[in-house]
C-alpha cells in the first residue's frame, strides 16, 4: 500500500513537473532577478553594477515621464477593459441568436484575433493617415476639417485605444460564445413562460452566469491593458511628448534604447507590483459574484 501511494506521488510530480519547470524558469525566477537587479547600478563598460539600494526607487519616484506615462496607461487600462467586454458580450449575444450566415459573422468577429499586432497596426496607420486616410476620405465628405489623429496629444492615446478594443473585443467575444452554449435551454423556456423579457433574462440570469468567464476574461484584459508595446511602436512611438508612451513601452525605451537596464529592472517592479495589486483587487471584487455551480 505504501509502494502505490508513493508511485502515486512520484507520478503526480512527473506530471506537474514540466509546467513548474516552464513557470520557474520564465516567470518566477526572471521576476526574482528583476527584483535583485533594481537594487543595483547599470553597469557600463569595465565599471561593473555596484549596490545602490533604493535609489533607483527614489529616482522613480521623482520621474516625471513615469507619472505621465503611469496616467497613460491607467486611462488606458479604463478605455480598453469595459469597452473590449462589453462589446465582446454583444457580439456573443448577437452571434448565439438565430442569425443567418452567423457563421460568417462570428468569423469576422474573430478575423482582427488572429492578425498580427504589427499588420493591424498598419492597417490602422493607414486609417488614421492626414487627409489620405480612410477617416479623413470619409469625414471629409462631410465637410468635416482633416485632422491628424495620431500627431495631436489631445487624440494619440485615444486612438490606439480604438485600435486595441477593435483587437481584443473579438478574441474575448469567443469565451462568453462558449459560455452561453452551456447555459440550459430550459431556463429561457422557463422564463418565457413567466413572461420574462430579455433584458429581464439577461440582468437575472444570464450575466450571473457568465461571471466565471467575465473574471477570466478581466484578469486578461487588465494584463493585455499593461503588456502593450507594438501598436504603440509602430504608430506613434510614444509620441507626441510621451501623449501615447505606455508603462511598457517606457520599460523597453529605457532598457534598449537608452540602456539603463537597472532603472528598467526598477520600472519593471513597479509595473509587476500594480499589476499584482489589481489582480488581487479582481479576485476579491468579483468572486463573491462568480457562481461556479
Amino acid at each position: 500500500m505504501g509502494f502505490l501511494s508513493n508511485r502515486t506521488w512520484i507520478h503526480a510530480w512527473l506530471f506537474l513537473s514540466p509546467a513548474m519547470i516552464l513557470l520557474i524558469a520564465f516567470t518566477h525566477y526572471p521576476a526574482a532577478v528583476t527584483l535583485f537587479h533594481s537594487f543595483f547600478s547599470t553597469p557600463r563598460g569595465k565599471r561593473p553594477a555596484r549596490f545602490v539600494g533604493l535609489e533607483n526607487y527614489e529616482t522613480l519616484l521623482a520621474d516625471e515621464t513615469f507619472w505621465t506615462v503611469l496616467g497613460n496607461n491607467l486611462w488606458y487600462a479604463l478605455g480598453t477593459i469595459p469597452a473590449s467586454i462589453a462589446i465582446a458580450i454583444l457580439m456573443a449575444l448577437w452571434v448565439d441568436s438565430n442569425l443567418k450566415g452567423r457563421s460568417f459573422v462570428r468569423m469576422a468577429y474573430f478575423t482582427p484575433t488572429v492578425l498580427p499586432l504589427i499588420a493591424v497596426a498598419n492597417i490602422w496607420m493607414f486609417f488614421y493617415t492626414p487627409g489620405f486616410g480612410l477617416i479623413d476620405q470619409i469625414s471629409g465628405a462631410f465637410g468635416i476639417a482633416q485632422h491628424n489623429w495620431l500627431g495631436d496629444p489631445e487624440t494619440a492615446l485615444n486612438a490606439v485605444i480604438v485600435v486595441a478594443v477593435w483587437k481584443e473585443a473579438g478574441f474575448f467575444m469567443i469565451f462568453y460564445l462558449a459560455a452561453l452554449q452551456t447555459i440550459p435551454a430550459s431556463l429561457r423556456e422557463a422564463a418565457a413562460i413567466e413572461g420574462a423579457g430579455r433584458w429581464y433574462f439577461f440582468r437575472r440570469v444570464t450575466f450571473p452566469l457568465l461571471m466565471p468567464t467575465t473574471l477570466f476574461v478581466s484578469v486578461n484584459a487588465v494584463i493585455n491593458s499593461f503588456r502593450l508595446v507594438d501598436h504603440i511602436f509602430v504608430m506613434t512611438e510614444g509620441g507626441p511628448d510621451n501623449a501615447s508612451s505606455l508603462l511598457l513601452f517606457y520599460i523597453y525605451e529605457t532598457s534598449f534604447r537608452f540602456w539603463d537596464t537597472a532603472y528598467a529592472s526598477t520600472l519593471t517592479v513597479a509595473l509587476l507590483a500594480l499589476l499584482f495589486a489589481v489582480a488581487i483587487g479582481q479576485f476579491l471584487l468579483l468572486d463573491k459574484r462568480v457562481h461556479y455551480r
